[in-house]
């Protein structure tokens, strides 16, 4: 089998669903067949995978945002895919790469079926960044447009599914969740000990950790606000905030104003997975308030090395987690995040105890997910033949 993965991010740029291309790339490549990833392309980055990684012309994007737009109309980047046989297109996202894809199969009687998948919240999305009505409505039809060429429609979460219909769209959806490349164990403890002289980090006080990228609509003030009230009430604890982004200096800065900054670390981005995997385990708990994700594959990241999350219930990060059990749900609020840190703080053992069953009930591996996926891909390819 041969697959054709789209998508508008792929590293240098690090975001859930450039992770998901990857894996899906490496774990078809050694299994299943062969994978090719188009992508559009940033300049001075060589690729380094066991798969191709088709790139195809791009602009910088206007603002600070560090992606680039692709050009899916270039007429060198349709003569040159169209030369590849391929099986199956998996979209990953509904502008210049959707695009594209439809432009690959337009005009076309024996073209590949197309899947899409649904990973972000595109409605929440176009609210915020697209105020005006008129413009906005245009916006959904051009998303919706994209994602209704597909043969089959997936959605990583119920969250997911429930975004996209809020979106607008009416066909029908599966629920495909993603996986973690983590295998299921702890770090090696070399890599643990060396955080701990890198940080100097107290085996007895307790560690807590987020990670993802830094912006303010992952829910970080919540995080921040209760942490304040912890050390008003004089409970020691160290927080680890790794990751990047354009939110970061205003993050830091505020974390500054409420007077925690000493008990806080923020590394930057963390590209050695090894060294990230240290991280999740050397923490008593994984911090993520954020309602905006869809999928959350760091909780399940978290869970490979046995460290339970404090999640937002209801949010699509929370599927899978039972509270208390698993992980640690509360309403999305300080209060209640500063409520639930204390009482763990209180009874340490717990940490133990939730982080042993969210690595047997949480954790999920790309190899399971991947594995799903191509299975169904099958059934696409039979029901786009019948249909011809």
């Amino acid at each position: 089998m041969k697959v054709a993965l789209f998508n508008d991010s792929f590293p240098p740029i690090i975001d859930g669903v450039a992770n998901a291309i990857e894996n899906y790339g490496r774990i078809i490549t050694e299994k299943y067949g062969e994978a090719v990833v188009v992508t559009p392309k940033y300049p001075n980055v060589t690729d380094n995978y066991p798969f191709e990684v088709f790139r195809f012309s791009s602009a910088k994007f206007l603002g600070n945002m560090p992606y680039r737009v692709g050009n899916p109309f270039s007429p060198k980047t349709l003569l040159d895919l169209s030369k590849k046989e391929f099986d199956i297109f998996h979209v990953h996202c509904p502008f210049a790469s959707a695009v594209l894809a439809r432009e690959l199969i337009l005009g076309k009687e024996n073209h590949p079926p197309v899947v899409y998948t649904y990973h972000t919240k595109y409605d929440v999305d176009l609210d915020k960044y697209v105020p005006n009505k008129h413009l906005n409505k245009i916006s959904r039809k051009f998303v919706l447009s994209n994602i209704n060429y597909a043969d089959e429609v997936w959605a990583v979460s119920k969250g997911a599914t429930q975004s996209l219909r809020d979106l607008g769209y009416q066909g029908e959806i599966l629920v495909m969740p993603n996986g973690t490349d983590f295998k299921k164990g702890k770090a090696d403890p070399n890599e643990i000990a060396e955080l701990e002289r890198m940080y100097l980090i107290d085996k007895q006080v307790p560690m807590f950790l987020f990670c993802g990228r830094m912006m303010w609509y992952k829910n970080i003030k919540i995080i921040l606000d209760a942490l304040k009230k912890l050390s008003k009430a004089g409970i020691a604890y160290r927080a680890f905030f790794v990751g990047d982004g354009v939110d970061r200096p205003a993050i830091e800065q505020y974390t500054r104003e409420l007077g925690i900054y000493k008990n806080t670390v923020f590394t930057g981005a963390v590209y050695d997975r090894d060294r990230l995997r240290a991280f999740f385990t050397r923490a008593d708990l994984f911090m993520f308030p954020s309602t905006y994700d869809t999928s959350g594959l760091v909780v399940k990241e978290a869970a490979a090395c046995y460290t339970p999350s404090i999640l937002i219930k209801d949010s699509c990060a929370a599927e899978g987690v039972e509270d208390g059990f698993s992980g640690v749900l509360c309403e999305e609020n300080a209060d209640n995040f500063a409520k639930n840190l204390a009482e763990l703080c209180k009874n340490p053992s717990a940490f133990e105890t939730l982080g042993n069953n969210a690595a047997e009930h949480v954790y999920y591996s790309w190899e399971d997910s991947v594995a799903t996926a191509v299975k169904r891909y099958e059934t696409v390819l039979e029901n786009h033949l019948r249909k011809k």
